[in-house]
C-alpha cells in the first residue's frame, strides 16, 4: 500500500447539517481543505424531515459566525435575529444558501453515506507509526458504489437523529418491536399537516419526556379540537413530568418556557392521559392497531393504539467507528472529558462550561465527534454549542493552539434545575447537585439536533 502524506489530504466532515457546514466554513477560513459527506439528498436533510417544528431559539443563536462570513458576500440577508424559525425555514433560509456558496458547493457530496472510518493501513490494534497515518473513510453512494476516501482528519457531525432509543425498557427493544415498526411514527410526526390522517379520530401513544414529545402532544391536543375521537395517551418512564414542564417565565427562551406551560395546562385539564413509571414490555401488531403490553406504576398496562410516537431520545451510531481509538464515557457515550459536564445523572441542572478541541479529542489524533453526536446519549444540546466546538477544532487542526483553547459560549438560561424539579415531584430533597446559580451558560433538553 502506498501511503499519501497526511498533510496533503483533506479534512472529511461527516454530515451537512448546521454543525457540519459550520465546520467546513471554519476550516476554509483556516486555509484547510474540507470535504463534506452527506447521506441525504441535500444539506440539512435530517432537519427537513421535521421541518414543520418551530425552534425554541431565535435566529441570533442559529447562525454560525464563519458561515455568516461566507454568506454575506454572496448577497445573503440575515433573518430577524429575534424570530423563531421552523426547521424548514432554517434549511431554506440558511443551510441551503450556505451549501450553495461556491466555497461549500464544490466540496459537498450528497447522497454519500459513511460506512466506516479507520486509520489508513492500520486496524485498531496497530500502534507503530499510527500517528503518521491519515484516515480511510469508506462510503457508499446512492448508486450503491462503495468508495474509500483518504483524509488528514475526520470531523463526525452526523448527529443522532437516525438512531432513536428503543421503546422497550432497559435500553432494549420491547418484544415484537421490530414487527410493530409500521405503527411507529418517528419522533416528530407532522400531526397537523402531512400526518393528519394518521392521527385524526384515532388513538395515539406518545412515549418520551423531551421537547419532541411535548411538541407532538400539543399538536395532538390541537387536532382533537377539530377531529372527534382523537385520543391521546402520554407514557413516561419517570414518576413525574415536572422536569419537562420546566421554568415557565424564568426561561430566557420564551417559546421553550411556554411549551412546558401549555403542556402542563393540557394535562391538568384532562385533555390527554398521562401514565407514569411506564415499562413497555411487548408490542403485538394487528391489522389496524398495535397492542402495547407492560406496566405503569407496577400495575398491568394494556393499550390498543393506532400509532406510537417514539420520542424516546437518541443514541450515537458508533458502529462505523469500530476501528477508531475512541475515549468515550461508558454511561453517556460522549468523549470522556465532556461527559461529566453533560451526564444527566451528575449534572442535570443543564449547565455546561464552554468547551472545545481539548475536551473533544480522542486517542486517535485528528478525529472528533462534534455537535449532537458529541453529546452521546445526553439530551442537552444547542446549535451554538456545536458552532463553538468546530471553531475550536478547526483552529487546532490549523496549529493555532491559543485560539483552540480560548473557548467562549453565550447561551440563554433555562432558569430551572431539572433534577430539583424531578426530586421534588417524587417527594425527595432537592438541590443536591446544583447549589447556587452557576456563572456558566445553561442548556436544557431540546428538539433533536438543534435548539
Amino acid at each position: 500500500m502506498v501511503e499519501t502524506a497526511r498533510a496533503e489530504l483533506p479534512v472529511i466532515v461527516i454530515g451537512a447539517g448546521p454543525v457540519g457546514l459550520a465546520a467546513a466554513a471554519h476550516l476554509l477560513e483556516r486555509g484547510l481543505e474540507p470535504w463534506v459527506l452527506e447521506a441525504g439528498e441535500r444539506a440539512g436533510a435530517a432537519i427537513s424531515s421535521w421541518g414543520h417544528v418551530r425552534l425554541f431559539s431565535p435566529w441570533r443563536y442559529d447562525v454560525d459566525a464563519a458561515a455568516r462570513r461566507l454568506l454575506e458576500p454572496a448577497g445573503w440577508t440575515s433573518p430577524d435575529p429575534d424570530a423563531l424559525p421552523t426547521g424548514r425555514e432554517l434549511v431554506d433560509g440558511y443551510l441551503a444558501p450556505l451549501a450553495a456558496t461556491p466555497e461549500i458547493a464544490s466540496r459537498l457530496r450528497t447522497g454519500t453515506r459513511v460506512l466506516a472510518v479507520a486509520r489508513d493501513g492500520a486496524d485498531k490494534t496497530r500502534s507503530l507509526g499510527r500517528d503518521r497515518r491519515g484516515y480511510r473513510v469508506r462510503t457508499v453512494g446512492a448508486d450503491g458504489r462503495v468508495q474509500d476516501v483518504l483524509a488528514r482528519a475526520v470531523i463526525d457531525a452526523s448527529g443522532t437523529f437516525s438512531t432513536s432509543n428503543p421503546l422497550g425498557g432497559s435500553g432494549l427493544p420491547a418484544a415484537g418491536e421490530p414487527d410493530a415498526a409500521p405503527f411507529v411514527t418517528g419522533p416528530l410526526p407532522d400531526v397537523l399537516g402531512a400526518d393528519h390522517d394518521r392521527f385524526a379520530g384515532r388513538h395515539a401513544l406518545v412515549v418520551g419526556m423531551g421537547h419532541s414529545a411535548a411538541n407532538t402532544l400539543l399538536g395532538l391536543v390541537e387536532l382533537s379540537e377539530t377531529a372527534p375521537g382523537t385520543t391521546i395517551t402520554w407514557a413516561i418512564r419517570g414518576g413525574s413530568a415536572r422536569r419537562l414542564f420546566g421554568g415557565g417565565t424564568d426561561d430566557e427562551l420564551p417559546a421553550r418556557g411556554l411549551l412546558g406551560t401549555r403542556l402542563r395546562d393540557a394535562v391538568e385539564a384532562g385533555r390527554l392521559r398521562l401514565l407514569t413509571r411506564v415499562s413497555i414490555e411487548q408490542l403485538v401488531p394487528g391489522a389496524e392497531s398495535v397492542r402495547v403490553l407492560g406496566t405503569a406504576k407496577d400495575q398491568r398496562l394494556e393499550l390498543d393504539v393506532h400509532a406510537i410516537v417514539n420520542a424516546t431520545g437518541f443514541r450515537p451510531d458508533l458502529g462505523m467507528l469500530r476501528e477508531v481509538r475512541l475515549d468515550l464515557d461508558p454511561v453517556v457515550e460522549a468523549p470522556s472529558a465532556l461527559a461529566p459536564l453533560i451526564d444527566p445523572n451528575q449534572h442535570s441542572c443543564g449547565t455546561v462550561p464552554p468547551h472545545g478541541e481539548a475536551v473533544l479529542s480522542h486517542p486517535d489524533d485528528g478525529f472528533y465527534l462534534v455537535g449532537m453526536k458529541s453529546y452521546g446519549r445526553a439530551p442537552t444540546f444547542l446549535l451554538a454549542t456545536g458552532y463553538e466546538q468546530v471553531r475550536s477544532v478547526a483552529a487546532a487542526l490549523a496549529g493555532d493552539r491559543a485560539a483552540a483553547d480560548a473557548v467562549e459560549l453565550d447561551l440563554p438560561a433555562t432558569g430551572v434545575c431539572s433534577s430539583d424539579l424531578a426530586l421534588e415531584a417524587d417527594g425527595e430533597s432537592a438541590g443536591s447537585c446544583c447549589g447556587p446559580a452557576p456563572a456558566e451558560p445553561q442548556l436544557v433538553t431540546l428538539s433533536p439536533t438543534v435548539g
